[in-house]
């Protein structure tokens, strides 16, 4: 069964707010009244105390978590070595639009997504689950991938080689794996490549000989974990509806498989690029 957290939210503050409103409106009036008649201290029900309690608190939170900020937990390695698996990361949810919650309708445009943002978006082929990529082409581009290699607008996009990558703890990586800074029409990130593995998975080989040009509100994402991802290569291009929003800054990592103590302090703070 999946586990619908705005949906229980919205219904619990909604519940909680009418309860309030009602004996507010109605039933505070007669307790008082009858309080005056007989002296005796009006008492306020147990189911009233609770919503008048918990209204504020979840109205603050559904508020927060549907226009402002969600936090998310990475629970794989396709975005190493950017995240890692364990990193509890905060997104921006008005960067690209408010959103009415559960509808996931947008009523307010403020921005759309840029070439090299890393951004949350339920899953095309699941909304119930949420994934994180990188935006790698926008609306209007042309794309495909070569050798490693992305290639916008006719252009390769340069990278240049760190060396191998070992990873630490839950993310560790292949041994072949070579950690690059890749420039993405100016935006520049580190990727991990595997040069022993071929370009695409055979499930995705639909999209292996491109060119294709993104339609209006579609979006190409990838994994910076080139070589271990589940991305747009496989299953198509994001929605501009099923966004959700970008991801900013890390605010805890805990990972049990670390040498040592599962906090890693050094990657907490750290933004999002």
């Amino acid at each position: 069964m999946s586990f619908d957290f705005p949906t229980i939210l919205v219904l619990a503050t909604f519940l909680s707010g009418v309860i309030w409103a009602i004996d507010r409106l109605w039933f505070v009036p007669r307790r008082r009244r009858a309080a005056a008649s007989d002296g005796a201290p009006a008492k306020e029900p147990i189911i009233v105390e609770y919503a008048r309690s918990f209204f504020p608190v979840l109205l603050a939170v559904l508020v927060l978590r549907s226009f402002v900020v969600e936090p998310f937990r990475i629970p794989s390695g396709s975005m190493m070595p950017t995240l890692l698996v364990g990193d509890f990361i905060l997104v921006n949810k008005f960067e690209y639009g408010l959103r009415w919650p559960v509808l996931n309708s947008k009523f307010l445009d403020l921005g759309e997504p840029e070439r090299g943002d890393v951004v949350v978006f339920r899953f095309p082929e699941d909304p119930h689950t949420d994934y994180i990529k990188r935006i790698v082409a926008v609306p209007g581009d042309e794309i495909y991938y070569r050798g490693k290699t992305l290639y916008i607008n006719g252009e390769a996009q340069s990278q240049t080689p760190l060396g191998r990558y070992t990873g630490v703890g839950s993310s560790t990586a292949l041994k072949d794996a070579v950690e690059v800074v890749e420039d993405l029409t100016g935006v520049e990130h580190r990727i991990l490549v595997d040069p022993a593995r071929p370009d695409f998975l055979p499930m995705c080989r639909e999209l292996a000989y491109g060119p294709i040009t993104i339609p209006p509100g579609r979006y190409f994402a990838m994994g910076d974990n080139r070589d271990n991802s589940n991305d747009s290569r496989c299953w198509g291009l994001v929605p501009e509806g099923n966004l959700v929003g970008k991801a900013f800054a890390i605010w805890m990592h805990w990972d049990g498989h670390r040498d040592g103590f599962p906090i890693d302090w050094g990657r907490i703070g750290n933004g999002i690029h």
